[in-house]
């Protein structure tokens, strides 16, 4: 008894014992980060013709065309390029089934598939158009085809303009294709490559519209060697399966699991717009080569470390160099908090003392300690900085605890006291931050950047306003011991204007 043939448009949901021909276009490993990378399935994308729609198209054409078989004028069609009906479907093996399968799957080979389950697709994380999926199950029968009933297009991507992936952004319900010429690539990938990293690659789309793509850890290095390997510099790219998301108004692309990277001439669409590229600049002198790392704490815009937000990606933890304006210092959200002198983390104030909830520990000592947020801006985007007691107390060579006791108020607690005005006056001011990037930096409470060191010389911290001559100032540091405020580690100030402290 001979088994139908059906094409992907007549699948419908449960088992199917009819026979499919499809190529394989890609597959990849889908692992749970949460069990170590432990296997979970294969996702496959299969792409097969309805031929039935050609002939009718070859029918009506107004060409007289020589009496050829069937399977002639098919591979004219669709070699040329003429109208066809190619539908994109995803299958996936589940772990267990695997062996059986693992040492058939070649990427760009042509199968016939049957006996196997038809389930409705995810409405997240979309693969393909269809709304339907292929299972493997134990009965499936997949085997390679050396001659095809009808030919099968070499490729098949869902390539997506600015406008459309813009409208696809945070939505997370379909993962498209991006064609562009590659600008820009960053990378933080070391030799030998670290635990983390991660790759920046800036596309230039139709319109010379540009995105930021980035790829994580494994992806990151593997692209970051192929690049590096080759003898020029590409100037195609074609990634597959992106996440597009919107962050600060700009649209950024993340590499997900099923991301494949082609360059140049590895596919047909790829050559297509390299030769239109070749052409366009035929004539120019050669760029400079394309691969910059972030190794070793390389300058950036804010726009890119704003593309560090989004969430799908591993955690990160990099350091980056970037040159801004301070547009205002955040004074609502206070300028010092105090600090558990053993964990560093802030004090629950009481009654009668300081209570450390890290610690456990209802009489915990504090010490003064900065925090100051402020909105940094260049000329591609903003974002929030944030510089902590060590930064601070370096860059004005004052401590928190001193500056407290300089503008203290009677009756108010220092954490609650007026910004000190070596602060406030960072405004205006353009500094070079680095800034440390991590997990913490970017959850649904906290969208900061943690400054760990700011590069430029800048000008000491201004006397008081009270000091007319700062000649005939005599600061005496005294430690003090309060279980109420600051405890025995905390620095108290007394300030003599009666002296004249001339020498060492």
């Amino acid at each position: 008894m001979s088994i139908s043939r059906v094409f992907f448009s007549d699948l419908k949901s449960g088992k199917c014992s009819s026979v499919v021909e499809a190529r394989l276009l890609r597959f990849w490993e889908a692992r749970n980060v949460k069990r170590g990378g432990e296997l979970m399935w294969v996702d496959m994308l299969l792409m097969d013709v309805n031929v039935s729609l050609i002939l009718p198209v070859l029918l009506r054409s107004v060409y007289v065309l020589p009496v050829l078989p069937r399977s002639v004028y098919v591979r004219f069609l669709i070699s040329k390029s003429y109208l066809f009906q190619s539908t994109l479907m995803q299958a996936t093996i589940n772990a267990n089934r695997l062996p059986k399968f693992r040492d058939r799957l070649a990427a760009g080979m042509i199968y016939s598939v049957s006996s196997f389950d038809v389930a409705r697709c995810a409405q997240n994380f979309k693969l393909a158009d269809s709304s339907l999926m292929i299972r493997f199950s134990d009965s499936t029968e997949f085997d390679e085809l050396s001659d095809p009933v009808s030919p099968i297009p070499a490729e098949g991507f869902r390539f997506r303009n600015q406008t459309e992936l813009v409208g696809l952004a945070n939505t997370n319900t379909q993962l498209p294709d991006i064609i562009g010429e590659i600008v820009t690539v960053k990378s933080t990938v070391s030799d030998p490559p670290e635990d983390k990293n991660r790759v920046m690659v800036t596309v230039k789309l139709e319109n010379d519209v540009s995105v930021t793509l980035s790829l994580f850890d494994a992806q990151a290095v593997s692209f970051h060697q192929k690049l590096g390997g080759m003898r020029g510099d590409p100037k195609v790219i074609v990634a597959t399966s992106i996440n597009p998301k919107m962050v600060g108004g700009r649209l950024f692309l993340n590499a997900t699991s099923g991301t494949h990277v082609y360059y140049d001439k590895e596919t047909h669409a790829g050559e297509s717009l390299f030769y239109r590229l070749v052409a366009r600049e035929t004539g120019l002198s050669s760029p400079a080569p394309l691969l910059k790392s972030y190794a070793k704490v390389k300058p950036v815009t804010i726009a890119e470390l704003n593309s560090f937000i989004t969430t799908d990606p591993p955690q990160q933890e990099i350091n980056f160099l970037c040159t801004g304006r301070v547009s205002r210092v955040e004074a609502n959200k206070g300028w010092c908090y105090v600090a558990c002198s053993k964990c560093s983390k802030k004090l629950q104030r009481t009654v009668t003392s300081f209570e450390c909830v890290r610690c456990n520990n209802p009489h915990a000592v504090g010490s003064l300690r900065y925090h100051v947020e402020m909105v940094v801006t260049d000329d591609t985007a903003e974002g929030t900085f944030v510089c902590f007691d060590g930064v601070m107390t370096k860059l004005h060579n004052l401590r928190a605890s001193e500056a407290a006791q300089l503008l203290a108020e009677e009756g108010v607690n220092p954490e609650d006291s007026v910004m000190p005005p070596f602060v406030a006056g960072m405004e205006g001011k353009t500094y070079t931050f680095q800034v440390r990037v991590t997990s913490y930096n970017f959850t649904i409470n906290h969208q900061t950047f943690t400054v760990s060191r700011i590069i430029n010389e800048v000008e000491g911290a201004p006397a008081p306003d009270f000091f007319d001559d700062v000649s005939a100032v005599f600061v005496m540091v005294i430690r003090y011991k309060c279980d109420i405020c600051y405890g025995n580690s905390l620095l108290a100030c007394a300030t003599y204007s009666t002296l004249n402290v001339t020498g060492g």
